[in-house]
């Protein structure tokens, strides 16, 4: 099945031709043509799964007939953070260039004149966060009575935010006749309780089950202490083919921290968190995107909505508090049919949030171990050198101390020991017990130094 196969418009498959798709994903085969016939919607979908052009297709075509008025929107599409919001409004622009429509953002962050000059002119899509829009309705700025189609992305998120009494207010001042769309990754009691209360007779599309992680992401579990994990996130990040990389903490404090070690380390890193002001969000992410920096450290403030092409690696620093955030983290990768891989640091103090967020998936998540490790340009005749014991090299390492010591040439025994103990006293911290990781390797074994789960079995 193609787009064309959907029922758009010419004008509207032009525009998805030249972005570069040719194929509908599922979602957006199962949603698409009930929207286009005005029924309402409730979409479940994992993120990475394209839908959010099942919805934002369909509104093109519906809204490219209509008049626009001052103040008062003729959509509504609400969406839980400032990035999502964002990314909605780029799908619009990229997708909707052959058609004359005009939207707005409404978004915190920012000041309000722009917005509030954009509604007084007319819009055709408003795309707003239900802060920003509760804010203008309530200071007069914006009507709903004229709105005829509203979309709730991301409804899970909307919940955990505390979102819902505002998306209640702001829906019982919407015009009874109207076409409701609602999309969730998963659909806990409250969300199905919205949804009986705001849609009329909804076509339910599940294109998978709810809160399962997407078969393209390859995810492991890696038990450390608190202590061990930059260490062995500088590991990973070294020896694990790493394109672009997204590390999601579960504080702000620990996300500066995290980005500012990995600069020390000479990775090219940024940092986004909800302490950051929009202009300064929307900079770390473009040069991200550009690749400016290939590694970016988060808050959960960016767990969704960031729809980034390419990613290979989501990083869990900490295990996340809320399960339904594991599935939202590490959906950054593996997206449009990509592969990705996804690794979650578990403490021992995380033992009940990793048995929640597998209670939720309903699978178990790999341990981990040698068997997994990807090394760049590794000779598979090199394995038995990889898979040798640790001690191996810890037993190299004073043989060698032994030669260097060796070396000079002979002088007075009194010297000799007098120089022998500045010479240890002068070693980097850390680099006596590691002196064999720090010199040249062969292709294939390891090189350090080798964090202590490595010796975890997978089974």
């Amino acid at each position: 099945m193609t787009f064309a196969d959907l029922g758009l418009s010419p004008d509207l498959l032009k525009a998805v031709d030249e972005a570069g798709y040719t194929e509908p994903t599922d979602i957006q085969r199962e949603a698409i043509p009930p929207v286009l016939m005005m029924k309402d919607i409730i979409g479940i979908a994992q993120t990475g799964t394209g839908k959010t052009a099942s919805f934002v297709l369909p509104m093109i075509d519906i809204m490219a007939s209509g008049r626009r008025r001052a103040l008062m929107p003729r959509s509504l599409i609400l969406a839980p953070t400032r990035e999502l919001a964002a990314q909605v409004a780029e799908n619009f622009e990229k997708y909707g260039k052959n058609h004359d429509l005009k939207l707005a953002l409404l978004i915190g962050g920012v000041q309000m004149g722009d917005q509030v000059k954009a509604l007084n002119e007319g819009v055709d899509v408003l795309i707003a966060t239900p802060g920003r829009l509760m804010d203008l309705f309530e200071r007069g700025k914006i009507l709903l009575n004229g709105c005829k189609l509203l979309v709730i992305d991301e409804a899970d998120r909307m919940l955990d935010m505390g979102f819902i009494p505002d998306i209640e207010f702001i829906c019982d001042k919407l015009p009874e006749q109207r076409q409701t769309m609602l999309f969730s990754a998963t659909m806990p009691p409250p969300i199905e309780k919205l949804a009986k209360k705001f849609l009329d007779n909804p076509k339910r599309i599940e294109v998978s089950r709810a809160a399962t992680t997407n078969k393209d992401i390859t995810a492991f579990k890696v038990p450390v202490t608190s202590r061990q994990k930059p260490e062995t996130l500088r590991w990973l990040l070294n020896n694990d083919l790493v394109e672009t990389a997204i590390i999601f903490a579960n504080r702000k404090t620990t996300v500066r921290e995290l980005n500012k070690s990995l600069q020390r380390h000479g990775f090219a890193s940024s940092e986004i968190h909800g302490d950051m002001d929009q202009s300064s969000r929307l900079r770390e992410l473009d040069r991200f995107k550009k690749g400016d920096v290939n590694i970016l450290v988060a808050s959960d403030v960016a767990a969704r909505g960031l729809d980034i092409k390419g990613v290979s690696h989501v990083f869990n620093f900490d295990t996340p508090w809320h399960p339904d955030d594991y599935v939202h983290r590490i959906g950054r990768t593996g997206r449009a049919g990509a592969k990705g891989r996804a690794f979650t640091f578990v403490a021992p103090e995380d033992a009940e949030a990793i048995d929640n967020v597998e209670k939720l998936t309903g699978s178990k998540i790999d341990v981990f171990g040698k068997k997994d490790v990807r090394v760049g340009l590794k000779d598979p005749s090199a394995n038995s050198g990889a898979d040798a014991d640790d001690g191996n090299d810890d037993g190299a390492a004073p043989e060698k101390r032994k030669d260097r010591k060796q070396a000079p040439p002979k002088a007075k025994p009194e010297k000799e020991k007098r120089d022998a103990k500045p010479k240890r006293d002068r070693q980097p911290k850390g680099q006596g017990k590691a002196s064999a990781d720090s010199m040249p390797t062969d292709a294939g074994e390891w090189n350090g130094p080798v964090p202590g789960f490595l010796d975890v079995s997978a089974t």
